[in-house]
């Protein structure tokens, strides 16, 4: 876990900057300490600084009252809320501010969920609290947090490795350096068990996974070439080897990756959160956008790929609170894709009709039938990219190893 702690005089700044990532969905609000604001929790910038200029004294005696603190846990660690919430209730009582006021946001916007708190560092009379080693008590503080929560230890240089997690923009240039920070982040991010599961979760970021097999030297060879797409779901420039990125991400690595995540998904009862927030959309969602837009509110992608006739064969849920991604039959049957294609085909039918009808007049029109909202209107259009084929049913569930084993189940069979 690393802290990283931040003074400056600024309020506003500090506010706006997490706020901002509220209104789009990309943080939230955990709790407030010794805060005069509304107990539903929304509230805007200027109530925050209401707050905290009654609180402040009138004179000061250093120009930087204002804290900012960002604490990140290791990028495997997966937190609750309310695990979240207790570190940094006990991170500001140990460094010396467990009675100022302060906001808690939890941040999701990449795949290394993480909180910034912002509160006051003066007491009342003007004075800074903590100027002297706070640094080394903070990172006394994570360590014992660490052993406490049984947390990974992650020192600057470890997170340096590790890039954070974003989508890949072709036009902004340097498409190979952007694709590996977003790979690494993906693969080290989150646990997955297929090669079709981490290919949802990339072209969530702009990027295309593709296996290849041939032969070198007459010796077969598998590998993984990665591309750029744009926010239609489009290949954009030139696709990049996975070793020129890094043995980190190749083949062989992310075979392992999945063998691992397996494992802890099964250990760590992962599908569990997923599971239950799934079921409860189904059950009140009226339809396939409501149920998107009530996964997304609680921290879940959900990626439908269709074929041509709009018929729906696989599903993939990609939770970015516990950082795990899930085809639909792993959660069970009720959840595969064959019961969502029945939920929703009526739904589909309606929509293909409407188009067909609003455009049939317009020379050169070819209805299209595979259109889908939210995360999947990026990986609609890739169907086959995405794994599985037209048939219904979600993608194979196998690893490598687990098909070779099959195979050679087979052939003893026919022998």
């Amino acid at each position: 876990m690393v802290a990283k702690i931040s003074t400056g005089g600024n309020m506003f700044g500090a506010l706006a900057y997490n706020q901002n990532k509220v209104d789009s969905e990309e943080a939230k609000v955990l709790f407030s300490n010794k805060m005069l604001l509304s107990e539903d929790g929304n509230f805007s910038i200027g109530e925050c600084m209401r707050s905290f200029e009654m609180q402040m004294p009138v004179q000061l005696s250093t120009k930087k009252p204002i804290l900012h603190i960002s604490i990140n846990p290791h990028p495997e660690d997966v937190l609750t809320d309310q695990q979240l919430s207790d570190i940094a209730k006990e991170y500001m009582r140990k460094l010396g501010y467990g009675d100022q006021p302060y906001l808690v946001y939890k941040h999701t916007d990449i795949g290394r969920h993480h909180i910034h708190i912002v509160g006051l560092r003066v007491d009342e009379n003007g004075k800074p609290l903590n100027d002297r080693f706070e640094h080394r008590h903070s990172k006394q503080i994570t360590r014992e947090l660490e052993k406490k929560y049984g947390l990974h230890p992650a020192e600057r240089k470890e997170r340096a490795e590790r890039p954070e997690l974003k989508k890949v923009d072709y036009a902004a240039g340097d498409v190979k350096h952007q694709i590996g920070n977003t790979v690494k982040a993906a693969c080290y991010g989150y646990r997955f068990q297929s090669f079709g599961e981490y290919k949802a979760l990339l072209a969530a970021y702009n990027v295309c996974a593709e296996e290849v097999k041939g032969e070198v030297n007459g010796k077969p060879y598998q590998g993984i070439v990665y591309s750029a797409m744009n926010d239609k779901g489009e290949k954009a420039g030139n696709p990049v080897k996975a070793s020129r990125i890094g043995k980190s991400v190749g083949y062989e690595a992310v075979q392992r990756r999945m063998e691992k995540s397996g494992e802890a998904i099964k250990n760590g009862k992962l599908k569990e959160r997923t599971r239950k927030i799934v079921a409860t959309a189904m059950q009140t969602a009226r339809s396939r956008k409501e149920l998107e837009q009530q996964l997304k509110k609680q921290g879940i992608d959900v990626v439908f790929r269709q074929n041509d006739s709009g018929r729906i064969y696989g599903v993939t849920f990609i939770d970015h609170d516990s950082r795990v991604v899930l085809n639909g039959s792993r959660l069970g049957k009720e959840y595969s894709a064959n019961v969502f294609n029945d939920l929703y085909s009526d739904e589909r039918k309606a929509d293909i009709r409407q188009e067909q009808s609003t455009h049939q007049e317009q020379p050169g029109f070819t209805p299209k039938t595979d259109i889908v909202p939210g995360v999947a209107s990026v990986l609609g259009a890739f169907g086959g990219l995405l794994g599985g084929g037209a048939s219904g049913g979600d993608e194979p569930q196998d690893t490598a190893r687990q098909k070779r084993k099959k195979k050679k189940k087979r052939t003893r069979r026919i022998d």
